[in-house]
């Protein structure tokens, strides 16, 4: 019950004379509210309905069965403490009255007020009394949020199946989460100590896993590991535990509070990989040796084929580099993937619980920040998929020179005013085949890289030039266009030149970068059919170079951007997607957009609903589901339906070639307004 009349009004029981009708007077003058009891039952039955204090005059309570208010009283939640105005005749304070004393430890929260009262002294106390049962209703809605916070909190970590656990110091009292205990072999009733934990932990980690929780708590730094444990029944299993210091207020540690993750089906494939790569690398070494003895042989005979195996051990190299950069990028594709599957069904959310929500700033700023988070998750997953070279890509003729024109502003307010910016722009360049959008993110990023790199300034020159790739083994034979982002920083060395443009890998200090921004631009021009470069002398700065494909034909004309006709009917949508999830969040989105929609979670199912006489105005599916891909089941709908709209929503851009040519498709993680604007477009 929210506050107001009913929960802070005062109920009044003085049966004798007219101290009832008195007080409720004086009580309402003041301008609360008050209703007189005739009877401790019908009190009883008030303050169950709700109330802000009781005024009670002792002769009514002396021999009267209190046990009932006594039960109400104790089983009050742990925000009330209901408060009661004791009226007793002069002389009968607590101070001088056995009687009233023992009311008082009863009842609990009471003031006793001796007659005859003076008005003022009652008007104050009842005043006092609501004012503290305002307090305390306000406790309980901050209770209530916090409760509602929690939930949300143990859907995230269902959602991303983690385990909560949480280690109390100094005495090492460990709290584990059913989740979290079940990574370990053990059931919800099952004992899991920090000792059971200890225990568990494969005897050749243990020593390792206790250096870096010491050192975790020694210095208050997060603490992150990844172990083998042995289960109860003997089986091996991996988990990845991360934890942070909570603290005291004098600053002392109080728990380390963290999360837990099963992983051993990804420890399991890395293995197999690892023998693998051994594998590879064994035959490598033996490759190695018998070329090692052919080019002793060659350079008994002659100093020239050298230049040849040279070549060749370069080629070798840049192969090794390629095939290790593209089982990165498969992994990570993958990875991005499973991830903008989660945030679907995270922002499908908060889009339709920002429309339910009351009208409060406080929890609209909640919304707000939850919605922002996702977003960086989503701009996080489009440079993973950068890298892996999955992203959507509108590779069109673009002339690079216009472009960085463009850019002048953006650039000049990035940088700052310590870094000078200067611009090698031939005329007469032919246009680049690539995506503008794109482009000007990985020039901006190479810009604030090499900001990043002269702290104390420097220049920066951007230019353009012509290239012909011949014997290049990274590049097909034809015409390039070179775009080079050089600066007068610091440099790199060899070894963190070598490993620049892996992902997740940054030579910033922590906090200061992703990793990601050379990997979106390396898998940005490999997409475009092109390439990379870069090169660097400590001291003296970096250069980085994109190579990029010259289009055949001229750069497109700007034309004004149209928008998609409102479409106002409630339209009949097939929606298949085999997450529930995502099935779950877009379903309510769709129908709060006032549509009716038949779901399917396979594209066999689906299949079956569109062999019926079901009518249907579009069907929405999902790219990568079992048994049956989305663009499968669209090349199969063709032949039942063939002039059903169907739109493609996925966050995985690998798609069979030509399937994207004539399937609308919708990127994930979208928000409610782009799914409705990309229906209207359809529907229209």
């Amino acid at each position: 019950m929210r506050p107001g009349a009913s929960s802070e009004r005062a109920v009044i029981l003085a049966p004798i004379g007219r101290d009832a009708a008195v007080a409720a007077a004086l009580i309402k003058e003041a301008g609360y509210y008050a209703n007189v009891c005739g009877d401790l039952s019908a009190l009883l039955h008030e303050i169950e309905g709700g109330a802000g204090l009781a005024v009670i005059a002792d002769e009514a309570i002396k021999t009267a069965d209190l046990r009932g208010l006594m039960r109400w009283l104790h089983d009050q939640p742990s925000w009330s403490d209901f408060p009661i105005v004791l009226l007793t005749h002069q002389g009968g304070g607590p101070e001088r009255n056995p009687d009233a004393a023992r009311l008082g430890q009863v009842l609990g929260n009471v003031t006793f007020i001796e007659r005859p009262f003076h008005p003022t002294t009652l008007v104050s106390i009842v005043g006092s009394a609501v004012r503290g049962r305002r307090r305390q209703y306000q406790t309980r809605a901050i209770l209530a949020d916090l409760t509602e916070s929690e939930n949300l909190l143990q859907t995230a970590l269902k959602a991303g199946h983690l385990g909560a656990l949480e280690l109390h110091l100094p005495e090492f009292e460990l709290e584990a989460s059913d989740t979290c205990r079940a990574f370990f072999g053990r059931n919800r009733d099952d004992p899991f100590s920090f000792e059971d934990l200890q225990a568990s932990i494969h005897p050749d980690d243990r020593a390792r896993r206790g250096e870096v929780l010491n050192q975790a708590i020694k210095t208050g730094k997060d603490y992150s590991i990844e172990y083998r444990t042995i289960w109860p029944d003997g089986s091996l299993h991996w988990v990845d535990v991360r934890a942070r210091a909570v603290r005291r207020p004098d600053g002392s540690i109080k728990s380390m509070v963290g999360v837990s993750s099963d992983i051993t089906a990804r420890k399991v494939s890395e293995i197999e990989r690892d023998n693998l790569l051994s594998q590879l690398a064994a035959e490598r070494t033996a490759l190695a040796e018998m070329t090692a003895t052919l080019e002793q042989r060659v350079e008994q005979r002659t100093n020239e084929l050298m230049q040849e195996v040279a070549a060749r051990e370069k080629a070798q190299e840049q192969l090794r580099q390629a095939q290790k950069m593209e089982a990165i990028g498969q992994l990570t594709g993958g990875v991005a993937h499973d991830f903008n599957n989660l945030l679907m069904a995270v922002m499908g959310n908060l889009d339709l619980l920002r429309k339910r929500i009351p009208d409060d700033p406080r929890l609209r700023r909640l919304i707000d920040g939850a919605v922002q988070g996702v977003e960086r998750g989503a701009s996080l997953t489009q440079r993973l998929l950068a890298f892996a070279r999955q992203q959507d890509l509108r590779a069109v003729p673009v002339d690079l020179s216009a472009l960085i024109q463009g850019m002048i502003d953006l650039l000049e307010r990035s940088l700052g005013r310590h870094v000078a910016l200067r611009l090698d722009l031939p005329e007469g360049l032919p246009p680049a085949r690539v995506d503008a959008n794109q482009l000007e993110l990985a020039i901006l990023n190479l810009a604030i890289n090499a900001r990043d790199a002269m702290p104390d300034g420097g220049s920066i020159e951007i230019r353009v030039a012509e290239y012909q790739a011949t014997n290049d083994p990274a590049l097909q034979s034809g015409r390039y266009l070179k775009l080079s982002v050089s600066d007068t920083g610091a440099g790199m060395p060899p070894d963190i030149l070598k490993r620049a443009v892996e992902p997740f890998f940054s030579s910033k200090p922590l906090g200061k970068g992703t990793g990601l921004g050379l990997s979106m631009v390396h898998g940005l021009t490999v997409q475009l059919g092109g390439t990379l470069q870069l090169s660097s002398v400590v001291g003296q700065g970096t250069t980085a170079t994109l190579v990029l494909p010259v289009a055949v034909e001229a750069p497109e004309a700007k034309s004004p951007a149209q928008t998609a006709p409102k479409v106002n009917r409630s339209a009949v949508i097939l929606f298949v997607d085999d997450d529930p999830l995502i099935a779950m969040s877009t379903t309510e989105m769709l129908e709060d957009l006032g549509h009716r929609v038949i779901g399917a979670d396979s594209g066999l199912h689906a299949l079956d609903i569109l062999k019926s006489e079901q009518p249907l105005d579009l069907m929405m599916t999902d790219h990568v589901m079992p048994g049956m891909t989305g663009v499968e089941l669209a090349a199969a709908s063709r032949q039942v339906r063939p002039t059903l709209p169907i739109l493609l929503a996925t966050g995985y851009a690998e798609l069979p070639d030509g399937a994207q040519l004539d399937l609308p498709r919708l990127a994930k993680p979208y928000h409610q307004d782009q799914l409705r604007d990309r229906l209207d477009q359809l529907l229209g």
